[in-house]
């Protein structure tokens, strides 16, 4: 058995079906030709796990060629039930990912024309479960504010370094490991910060603060000699590792009052701050090195301004909605009753309009509107009227429609 999840390696695997083995390893010397490293690993376990199960419960299938949507159908189930890496079960996540990889290998081997192909692909992409998207966890403005505070009052410079870099530039925690000495460069007036090729298999330049560029030039200064390879090692000069980093954050976290910190959360944190303070998805995309904005409309969704903006423009037309005096009963007919009608509901053709006065109606003012609509001078005063009657209303649209109407006059007549 190998791996956490108990499963046979390739060498048992293959001394009982040789060739499904043989056509598994072909494909996984492909694409290692390809991806990295971490991407070959996980499809070296999806596909151990598919195999395991052809051993285990398929007896009949030697090859892949002999693979049916029915053994898919079972192999399902099967692979639902089996144990994580610290669970009673697998995940959602990766149980998507065991089987879309899956679906990936025979949809490759029959583009490829490979004989070993099945007739036809015997997956579809639903066969992949449906997983939740729960929005990036950054953050909020007062407990970041504490955690700055926090890291600059610690003893320890690299704490205030750890804190300030991965929160002022929302690096992942693997790029800020891997920055090298000649990393903080000067580009134009300003000092810019170079991103080595990570995840993406891209690098970038990141804006620094010229507080930032004084604090990293401080820390070197203390305690790392000039012919180091690395921008910010440890104090003994040994490099940093993702669990230091952890250690150093929430060290920091601690002294602030804060719950444990992940530090993949201080670059959520940067970018829910920036798109809150107008920054646009283009631009928070290429400081966070997202391929493509698919990844960066997650946080489009925590802070909608057009949503926010639009909400608070009719908040008031609303409140005066839910403010309306209350209808009175049948019973209170006579001369007072008839008075409120009259003032609250306009006589229309087939009936009455029972808008409150304050809310906007774009029809109010429908000829005023048409293309066909005309005026002159001679009809300024009521125009004027009108608008003011819209303005004390504060009917938006209508006080807008004769401003302009108004403006129009005045220039013809000049």
């Amino acid at each position: 058995m190998s791996g956490p999840l108990l499963l046979p390696t390739w060498d048992t695997l293959a001394a009982s079906r040789p060739d499904l083995v043989d056509t598994m390893r072909r494909y996984l010397d492909q694409i290692a030709c390809v991806l990295r490293p971490g991407s070959v690993k996980g499809t070296d376990l999806a596909l151990r796990s598919f195999s395991a199960f052809l051993v285990e419960q398929c007896t009949e299938v030697t090859s892949t060629t002999q693979v049916t949507r029915r053994h898919i159908e079972d192999f399902k189930p099967w692979l639902a039930k089996r144990p994580g890496q610290n669970k009673d079960r697998l995940t959602t996540a990766t149980i998507a990912h065991r089987l879309g990889t899956l679906r990936m290998f025979f949809v490759r081997i029959d583009e490829w024309g490979w004989d070993q192909a099945p007739a036809r692909v015997p997956m579809f992409p639903g066969d992949l479960p449906r997983q939740d998207h729960p929005l990036p966890k950054g953050l909020d403005d007062a407990a970041a504010a504490k955690l700055l505070r926090a890291a600059q009052a610690d003893k320890r410079l690299l704490v205030r370094v750890t804190v300030e870099v991965l929160l002022r530039t929302g690096l992942r925690v693997g790029e800020y490991t891997s920055l090298r000495a000649d990393a903080v460069v000067h580009i134009g007036a300003g000092p810019w910060l170079h991103v080595p090729v990570g995840k993406l298999r891209e690098d970038r330049y990141l804006p620094l603060h010229p507080q930032l560029v004084a604090l990293i030039d401080e820390y070197r200064t203390r305690h790392v000699p000039p012919e180091h390879p690395l921008l910010l090692p440890r104090e003994n000069g040994k490099p940093v590792d993702r669990h230091a980093v952890t250690r150093n954050l929430n060290k920091a976290g601690a002294a602030a009052g804060l719950p444990h910190i992940h530090p993949h959360q201080l670059r959520h944190t940067l970018a829910t701050q920036a798109i809150n303070r107008g920054m646009s998805l283009e631009a928070i995309a290429a400081m966070l090195g997202h391929k493509s904005l698919d990844m960066t409309l997650r946080y489009a969704k925590i802070a909608n301004r057009t949503v926010a903006d639009e909400y608070f423009a009719v908040t008031d037309k609303v409140d005066a909605l839910y403010d309306q005096a209350k209808q009175l009963p049948a019973d209170a007919l006579g001369p007072k009753m008839a008075r409120l009608r009259r003032e609250h509901h306009r006589l229309l053709g087939n009936g009455h309009c029972t808008r409150p006065p304050q809310l906007d109606c774009a029809f109010e003012s429908i000829c005023e509107t048409c293309s066909f609509f005309q005026t002159s001078i001679e009809f300024r005063p009521t125009l004027q009227a009108q608008h003011d009657d819209a303005a004390a209303k504060h009917q938006t649209g209508r006080t807008q429609l004769f401003a302009n109407l108004l403006d129009t006059i005045d220039k013809d007549a000049s």
